[in-house]
C-alpha cells in the first residue's frame, strides 16, 4: 500500500489551514480516503497513520479489505484525484534518528568539507532530529539568514518502524518494519556547535518527510533502490541504497542494542555524496530555490526553500 495524509484545503506558506487531516492511500493516481471507506463498510479503522501503524497487522489487513473491494460501491467523498488534494508529512513520529556519513562516498566528501574522520567508522553515526523538525510536501523549508549561510540538504530513504523493537538481531530486524518514504535531511552546516549536530539539524522545517509511506511488502529490495537529489532542476545527489556502509538490518540492530524503537518512529538512514557542503565551490540552498528528493519505488519530495526571518 502507499499511504499518506492529504487535506483537501488549500496551502499557504505556512500550510495548510481550515481543514483537517485525512488518512488515505494511493491507488492508480487517486487518493481513496480510508476512513470514508471504513465507515462505509461499518470496519473500525484509525483515522491517522501514526494511530494505523501503532495498530499493527489488524489495521493493515482491514485497510487492503477496503482498497480491494469493488469500487463502483465506494461511497461519495471516498475517492480524490492526486492533484486535487494537498499532501502532508504522513506522520509525526516519535523520534527521528538520523545516521551520519553512511555511504562511503558522503564519508571522503565530509572529511574534505566538514573536519569529520577520513576513515570509515566501524558503528553506526547516529544523531536525532525533533519531530517538530518534521514538514510536508510542498511545505517550506525556512532559511533563516540570521541563524545560517549554509543550508544543505541530503537525499535519505526514511524507514519507518512498525514493531516495537529492542535488542532484536540482524535477522529479526525488517519484522519491525513498517515501510519506507523519503526524507531530505535539511542541515545548517555552520549550526554545529562543539561538534553536535542537534541544533544543525532539527530547526523546524528541517525534515521534509514524505510524500507517501509504502509498506514493506511493496518494497521488493529496499537495499537497492535509486535515490537523487535535484536543486531548481539540477541533479546534484545520484546514488544507490546498496552502497550503504551499514544496511537497514545492521542500523535497526545497532540502534536497538539500547534504545527502544516504537511503532511510527523513523530511521534516516544516511546520505550519499553530493551534499552543497562537498561542491567545489561550496553550494548551500537560498531563498526562491525547490528541492526534490526522489527514492525509487517511493516517490518524489519536492519542497521550496523560503526566507523565514
Amino acid at each position: 500500500m502507499r499511504l499518506l495524509t492529504f487535506t483537501t484545503g488549500t496551502t499557504g506558506t505556512t500550510g495548510t489551514s481550515g481543514t483537517t487531516e485525512r488518512l488515505g492511500a494511493e491507488v492508480d493516481g487517486l487518493v481513496l480516503d480510508l476512513a470514508v471507506l471504513a465507515d462505509h463498510a461499518g470496519v473500525p479503522i484509525p483515522h491517522d497513520l501514526l494511530s494505523f501503524v501503532q495498530a499493527g497487522p489488524a489495521g493493515e489487513e482491514a485497510a487492503r479489505r477496503l482498497l480491494a473491494a469493488d469500487p463502483a460501491g465506494r461511497p461519495a467523498g471516498a475517492v480524490h484525484r492526486l492533484q486535487d488534494v494537498t499532501l502532508r508529512a504522513p506522520l509525526r513520529p516519535g523520534k527521528i534518528i538520523g545516521v551520519g556519513l553512511n555511504y562511503i562516498e558522503h564519508v571522503e566528501e565530509s572529511s574534505r568539507s566538514l573536519d569529520t574522520d577520513k576513515d570509515l567508522p566501524p558503528r553506526p553515526v547516529l544523531f536525532g532530529k525533533p519531530a517538530t523538525a518534521v514538514t510536508g510536501p510542498g511545505a517550506p523549508i525556512l532559511h533563516n539568514a540570521d541563524l545560517t549561510t549554509q543550508l544543505d540538504w541530503e537525499c535519505e530513504l526514511a524507514v519507518v518502524i512498525g514493531r516495537t523493537a529492542f535488542r532484536v538481531s540482524e535477522e529479526e530486524a525488517y519484522e519491525h518494519v513498517f515501510g519506507f518514504s523519503v526524507l531530505n535531511d535539511i542541515s545548517a552546516r555552520d549550526q554545529r556547535r562543539s561538534g553536535q549536530w542537534f541544533f544543525s539539524k532539527g530547526q523546524d522545517s528541517y525534515a521534509p518527510f514524505g510524500p507517501v509511506v509504502v509498506t514493506r511488502d511493496e518494497i521488493r529490495d529496499p537495499m537497492a533502490l535509486d535515490l537523487s537529489l535535484r536543486v531548481n532542476g539540477v541533479t546534484k545527489q545520484q546514488s544507490n541504497t546498496r552502497h550503504m556502509l551499514f544496511p537497514i538490518a545492521r542500523l535497526i540492530a545497532d540502534i536497538s542494542s539500547g534504545m527502544t524503537l516504537e511503532p511510527g518512529d523513523v530511521i534516516a538512514t544516511g546520505s550519499p555524496s553530493g551534499v552543497g557542503a562537498g561542491m567545489v565551490p561550496p553550494q548551500f540552498l537560498r531563498p526562491g530555490d525547490t528541492v526534490e528528493a526522489t527514492v525509487e519505488g517511493i516517490g518524489t519530495l519536492t519542497n521550496p526553500v523560503v526566507d523565514a526571518r
